[in-house]
C-alpha cells in the first residue's frame, strides 16, 4: 500500500478521485479503440506509443534530474539494430525475439552507463554534457551510414549503411499451439500499450519516492544535495541509465514495428524532436509530457504529408514560443491550472 502511496506525490501533478478517474477513462477508452478503428489507424497510433517511451525517459533525465542530454536517439538506434542483429541470426522462434528484446534494452543501458559514468564522475555538466552527449550521437550516425559494404555484417545481419538494416522479425510471443506474432495491428497495439502504461506508473513510484525526492533536490541546488551527504553522481548515472534505457525500449519496439531501422533515427534532426515533444509537454511532470509528446507527434505526423520541411520549421517555432512564453510546458501549465480549479475549496459563508 506504501507503493500504491507513492502514485500520487509532490513530485507529479494528479491526485486524489478525479485524476484517477480521468485516468481510468482514457485508458479505457484507449483499450476500446481498435474496436471501432481499421487496422491501418490502430498500426499508427502503435507509432506514437513508441516514441512515448523515449519522452518519459528524457522527462526523468532532463525534467527531473536537470541534465539535457542530446543523444537519447544513440541509445535509441543502438537497441534498434542490436534488436534487428539478435532477431535476424537467432529468428523468432522460442520466444528469442523476447530476448532480443531484452538484450537490446540492456545493450543501450550498458552504452548509458559507460557514457554516464565518464559523464558524471568527470564532473561535466550544463551545456557541456550536451554537446557530448549530441557528439556521441552524430558519431553513430555517421559510423552506421558508412557501413553499406557486403564487410559489414554480424552473422547474417547486414548493417546496408544508409539503406538501413530490415528484414528482421516482429516481436513473437511463444504460445500453446501457435506463437503469437505482434505485428502492426490489433496485438502490438495491446502489447505496447500494456508497456507504456506499466512504464508510466512505475516511473511515478519512482519520481514520488525518496529517490525522486533527491533528484529533485539535487536539479534545485547539487551543491546543496552534496552538503547533506549524497553523492549526486550516483543519483544522476543510475537516472540516466533508466532514461537511455527507455530510449532503448522505444528504439526497439520501433524497429519490430516497421521491421526496420536506418542510421537517420540517430541523426542530428531525430535528436533534436524529443526535445521538442518534452519541452512542449512540460519536462518536470511526466503525465504533461506524455500527452505534450502524443499531441506533438501528431501534429508533426499530420504536417510532413503536406512536407517535412513545413514539419520542421513548425517544430522549431513551437520550442521558441514554449521558451518564450511558457518556459515549464505549455501542457504542465495547462494542467497546473485545471488541477488548482479542481482542488480549490469554496468559500464558507462570511470569510
Amino acid at each position: 500500500m506504501k507503493t500504491l502511496g507513492l502514485l500520487q506525490g509532490p513530485q507529479t501533478l494528479g491526485k486524489g478521485k478525479p485524476f484517477w478517474s480521468a485516468f481510468t477513462l482514457v485508458v479505457a477508452l484507449a483499450c476500446a479503440y481498435p474496436l471501432f478503428a481499421d487496422g491501418y489507424d490502430v498500426g499508427n497510433n502503435v507509432y506514437f506509443f513508441n516514441w512515448a517511451f523515449m519522452a518519459l525517459g528524457l522527462s526523468l533525465i532532463w525534467g527531473y534530474g536537470g541534465t539535457l542530454s542530446f543523444g537519447q536517439t544513440a541509445f535509441f538506434g543502438v537497441a534498434g539494430y542490436t534488436y534487428g542483429v539478435i532477431s535476424i541470426n537467432f529468428g523468432d522462434a522460442y520466444g528469442l525475439t523476447i530476448f532480443a528484446l531484452v538484450a537490446s534494452v540492456a545493450a543501450a543501458a550498458l552504452l548509458a552507463a559507460a557514457l554516464g559514468y565518464f559523464l558524471f564522475f568527470g564532473r561535466i555538466s550544463g551545456v557541456f554534457l550536451g554537446i557530448v552527449t549530441l557528439s556521441v550521437t552524430l558519431v553513430l550516425e555517421r559510423f552506421m551510414a558508412q557501413t553499406a559494404g557486403p564487410e559489414w555484417r554480424v552473422g547474417a545481419a547486414r548493417l546496408n549503411g544508409y539503406n538501413g538494416m530490415g528484414g528482421m522479425p516482429s516481436l513473437t510471443i511463444p504460445w500453446f499451439g501457435s506463437d503469437i506474432v505482434l505485428f502492426p495491428d490489433v496485438q502490438l497495439y495491446y502489447f505496447t500499450l500494456a508497456l507504456l502504461i506499466a512504464c508510466y506508473l512505475g516511473l511515478r513510484i519512482l519520481v514520488n519516492s525518496r529517490f525522486g525526492n533527491v533528484l529533485v533536490a539535487i536539479r534545485e541546488n547539487p551543491q546543496r544535495a552534496e552538503m547533506l551527504g549524497y553523492d549526486i553522481r550516483v543519483y544522476q548515472l543510475v537516472t540516466f541509465i533508466i532514461g537511455s534505457a527507455l530510449a532503448g525500449l522505444s528504439g526497439v519496439l520501433y524497429t519490430s514495428w516497421g521491421n526496420y531501422i536506418t542510421p537517420a533515427s540517430m541523426g542530428m534532426t531525430a535528436a533534436a524532436l524529443p526535445i521538442v515533444w518534452v519541452a512542449v509537454g512540460g519536462r518536470s511532470d511526466l503525465t504533461t509530457t506524455l500527452i505534450g509528446a502524443m499531441l506533438v507527434l501528431a501534429g508533426f505526423q499530420a504536417l510532413t504529408i503536406h512536407g517535412s520541411q513545413y514539419a520542421l520549421v513548425v517544430m522549431g517555432a513551437l520550442l521558441v514560443l514554449t521558451v518564450l512564453i511558457a518556459p515549464r510546458g505549455l501542457v504542465f501549465g495547462l494542467g497546473t491550472l485545471v488541477a488548482g480549479l479542481v482542488n480549490r475549496k469554496p468559500k464558507r459563508q462570511g470569510e
